[in-house]
């Protein structure tokens, strides 16, 4: 079995039900040469936004980003593991169909990018409870939530690459190009998040709280990963990544506001301050030259970028949802508290 060295890859996590369990246990074998030999497990019963379905579905993923320690590569294109996952996928896109709704025949990506742009001052979620009067301790169990994605960040869209031609190609490229740090390997978002993470007194390492959140932090990057991998679903992909650029900016400006308040160390203010900067450029180039772009070639795919918008939406208010409701509570939001 070839493995790349353990140094890069983080462990496998533990399961949480039958359905994650069957997944890792399964992975703990060498690959079959078999590639149809199925794996199987009930899904009758299954929450397809469950804490369950989405570590198995995390983890089957994760084979396509670094993959896991000790780990067969051979899995990642294993016939009966991707055929379990597509289950998985078809129960994860329905019940996020159904959390957006439906979707009007005057609801353009043009609108609704338009709407996106509109945020009130005074508004309500985890950013502005943080900038108002969360805990430093609620500010650093945000680190941990968003760990999944930032120490990944620019990955998993960056699969839309191949799936784009002419200018929104190019301008998503250029995009991009900034996430991974124009050039600066100091300056690549993920790297900056590392350094946010440490300064925190965090643990830095890719998936290392992969055992310590909800489910609704799992789903957020399950979403942009089954997007990005599946070239049906490129339209979503691309509204996901509009929402992303369109709502950094003011969002990231509330952290700013809200870790100086706190006294924070300057490389968490540093991560924040950074995407207030490049993403109001990055919102004007994705409007119009990404979606704008995308949708003159494939005006049929207009709807497709609504969903995405609305997908993003729909799950970043439930992970808000989930963190309000246990800070209001005066609980931990994580599955595993952090240490004092």
């Amino acid at each position: 079995m070839t493995t790349v060295p353990a140094t890069t890859q983080p462990g496998l996590p533990y399961a949480h039900g039958p359905i994650s369990r069957a997944v890792i246990e399964r992975l703990g074998d060498r690959a079959p040469d078999n590639h149809l030999e199925p794996v199987w497990v009930a899904l009758r019963d299954a929450d397809p936004l469950g804490l369950d379905l989405q570590l198995a579905l995390y983890v089957c993923y994760e084979l396509h980003y670094r993959g896991f320690a000790g780990v067969d590569q051979n899995w990642e294109w294993n016939a009966g593991l991707l055929h379990l996952r597509s289950q998985f996928e078809r129960l994860f896109l329905t019940a996020v169909r159904r959390e957006v709704g439906d979707i009007g025949p005057h609801d353009t990506a043009e609108r609704e990018m338009a709407r996106l742009s509109v945020e009130p001052a005074d508004g309500t979620g985890p950013s502005y409870h943080l900038r108002d009067e969360g805990t430093w301790t609620q500010m650093r169990e945000y680190f941990v939530h968003r760990s999944l994605y930032h120490l990944k960040e620019g990955d998993p869209h960056a699969w839309l690459i191949p799936r784009l031609s002419g200018q929104a190609k190019a301008s998503f490229v250029a995009v991009e190009f900034d996430e991974y740090g124009a050039g600066s390997g100091a300056r690549v978002h993920q790297r900056l998040f590392g350094d946010l993470m440490s300064a925190a007194g965090l643990d830095d390492s890719y998936l290392g709280y992969l055992d310590a959140v909800p489910a609704e932090a799992l789903a957020l990057v399950n979403l942009m990963s089954m997007f990005g991998l599946h070239r049906r679903l490129r339209g979503a992909a691309t509204g996901h990544f509009a929402a992303t650029e369109i709502t950094s900016p003011p969002g990231s400006q509330r952290m700013v506001t809200a870790l100086q308040r706190l006294g924070a160390p300057e490389a968490c203010v540093r991560f924040y301050r950074e995407h207030v900067e490049a993403d109001a450029v990055h919102e004007q180039v994705v409007r119009h030259d990404v979606v704008g772009d995308l949708v003159s070639r494939e005006p049929e795919l207009d709807t497709d970028v609504v969903f995405g918008i609305r997908a993003f939406g729909a799950l970043e208010d439930r992970l808000a949802a989930h963190l309000m409701t246990s800070w209001q509570a005066g609980r931990s939001s994580l599955r595993r508290p952090l240490a004092a």
